[in-house]
């Protein structure tokens, strides 16, 4: 056994250790304590506790490298992530606390007055939420098996067993405080590594100041911005300068897919729930707040991580002066660090030209091409670079010792399931208390209730562990297709549910089956699962793409076709009872308490 592999087992064992400890502490005995952890969470606590439940895998593994090979344009998770918080404090969180029930979809039926508007609302949760709880799945057995060198299936199923224990022996109150303890796991493990990385390049300790500085002298180019030699190299192998790339190279699309995660962040089913923990309606606003600041830890260090991440990429793949034949570093010198991730397929190389050395750059720029050639080169030989490897494989292409390297693993694991444990809770809850006790037996006494909501919990694990073994793409823009779900179903009939008297049931229902069915339509026409003759939105013909926004940014679009179906045959139909229609004044009138 190797020393990372020791440090690796030693640190994630510890805490693991420390997960099932909390959950047998906390463990529920009720299904308040089970939905909602008794409602008696301190805000600064449950705040916290949200910042882990809100960064999952995609946050940390995936969002710094989409920065890393997005630039500029990947800002707009930073964006929409955050700006999603300040929609959910100031529209969502505190009215929805005010109301007092356990769950998205209880709202959804008891304000809409109709069974049917419940169904369809568990139906949108579930499409959301099992959308997103794939890929922390995906990211707990990658972790596992790369740096525990055990077989995914087998790192996925310890992931599994972990998220069972804690998550159906305490429910929402071990939840909360296992998230607690995972927040702080996590956020050690992504700041401490940037924060040497910055030293070894800045000289400055906080990676987001360290970002915008000089370079030290030992790295060869002192006195050069990180951001102008990071745009140097990047532009001399081919790519697009890094501080002024789009995504999507449409300023429309930047903004449609900031939109997209900003209402999807305030429509996800597992963080609206977080806000029925707190005692008070103003704590839920507090939770929020502190949410936001426990978030902005990871969020404002993300640009520098993925910044460095893809320098010290580059710096290894060149022995020489970048862009020419002669620094390019031979194969068979390649770091150790290359071999691992090699042989996790994340990671491929294929010599095209023979000659013993990776050439790496864009092959699609016209210029670079033709320089390329005249080198004897047959195109870019790094078939194979996953954006998602960048956080975890930072620290050993940066040389930083194994228990950094180790601790950074420990980290992952605990955004995975933080997130994965309250989106499980939020599936679960859904089955037992929404369509079990609110529909199909509404007699059922709170034991059985209980033992249900464990027995649904165990189910939707074993669920998403199946979807796990053979998952889609694992990025940050995969599960942004959650947040376009989540965006174009619960948003909209949550807001008008709260801001509009004259809402009623036939609209809420047509608007949310309209806005999800009109983005899964597109989404899955462009991942081919569907095809109509004379459309297409697949790669080459890209500009079939609506208006140029892409499937994971049409959640917006998505939710303008719920406000305005809704709206339509809300206008045609019978307003609502009168009590109902006091109901909404009440919700929106602030107590102070």
């Amino acid at each position: 056994m190797t020393e990372l592999q020791i440090w690796t087992y030693l640190i994630v064992g510890l805490s693991f250790a420390l997960y099932i400890g909390i959950a047998i502490w906390a463990r529920a005995a009720s299904t308040g304590e089970f939905y909602i952890a008794g409602g008696s969470v301190h805000p600064i606590a449950n705040g916290m506790a949200t910042a882990a439940d809100w960064m999952s895998a995609a946050s940390f593994i995936g969002m710094a490298g989409l920065i890393s090979f997005n630039g500029y344009g990947a800002s707009v998770f930073l964006m929409g992530w955050t700006g999603g918080y300040v929609l959910l404090a100031l529209l969502l969180a505190p009215y929805l606390r005010k109301f007092g029930k356990f769950t998205v979809p209880e709202f959804i039926g008891d304000r809409f007055y109709s069974k049917t508007a419940r169904i369809v609302g568990v139906i949108c949760l579930l499409l959301a939420s099992v959308t997103y709880v794939i890929g922390q799945m995906k990211g707990i057995g990658v972790t596992f098996g790369r740096f525990l060198e055990i077989p995914y299936e087998w790192g996925l199923l310890v992931g599994m067993l972990i998220v069972f224990f804690y998550a159906v022996l305490g429910g929402m109150k071990g939840i909360t405080y296992t998230q607690i303890a995972q927040y702080v796991v996590l956020i050690l493990a992504y700041t401490i590594p940037a924060i040497f990385i910055s030293l070894n390049l800045t000289g400055h300790p906080a990676p987001q100041l360290g970002l915008g500085m000089t370079m030290t002298e030992d790295s060869g180019f002192g006195g050069v911005y990180l951001l102008d030699r990071l745009d140097q190299v990047v532009t001399e192998l081919g790519f697009t300068e890094y501080t002024s790339q789009l995504l999507g190279d449409s300023k429309l699309n930047m903004f449609m897919y900031t939109l997209s995660l900003m209402i999807g962040t305030a429509g996800l089913p597992h963080v609206i729930i977080r806000f029925f923990t707190v005692p008070k309606v103003r704590d839920a606003r507090y939770s929020a707040g502190w949410a936001l600041i426990f978030i902005a830890v990871l969020y404002t260090t993300a640009p520098a991580v993925g910044a460095m991440a893809r320098l010290n990429l580059i710096n290894t793949l060149q022995s020489g002066e970048v862009g020419s034949p002669e620094g390019n570093l031979a194969y068979a010198e390649r770091p150790q660090w290359f071999k691992n991730w090699e042989a996790t397929g994340l990671l491929q190389f294929k010599d095209k030209n023979g000659d013993g050395r990776i050439q790496y750059y864009n092959d699609q720029d016209t210029a670079m091409a033709a320089k390329a050639e005249s080198f004897g080169w047959k195109g870019n030989e790094m078939e194979q670079v996953d954006p998602d490897i960048m956080v975890l494989a930072n620290p050993e292409i940066a040389g930083l010792p194994n228990w950094v390297i180790a601790l950074v693993v420990a980290g992952g694991l605990a955004a995975a399931l933080s997130t994965a444990a309250g989106l499980l809770l939020a599936i679960s809850s859904s089955i037992s208390h929404d369509l079990l006790k609110g529909i199909f037996m509404p007699q059922i006494s709170e034991e059985s209730e209980l033992k249900a909501s464990r027995i649904a919990m165990a189910g939707a694990i074993l669920l998403a562990g199946l979807l796990g073994l053979d998952p889609p793409d694992f990025a940050a823009e995969t599960v942004a297709i959650a947040f376009g779900l989540a965006a174009s179903s619960i948003f909209p009939v949550l807001m008008m549910g709260i801001f509009s008297r004259r809402m009623n049931r036939a609209g809420a229902i047509a608007g949310m089956l309209a806005g999800i069915s009109v983005t899964m339509f597109y989404v899955f026409q462009h991942k081919g699962l569907f095809f109509i003759p004379g459309t297409s939105f697949l790669g080459a013909l890209r500009p079939n793409w609506f208006f140029d926004i892409s499937p994971n940014a049409f959640g917006s679009v998505g939710a303008l076709v719920n406000f305005f179906v809704a709206f339509m045959v809300a206008r045609i139909t019978a307003p609502p009872p009168h009590h109902i229609q006091e109901l909404v004044e009440d919700i929106r009138i602030p107590r102070t308490i």
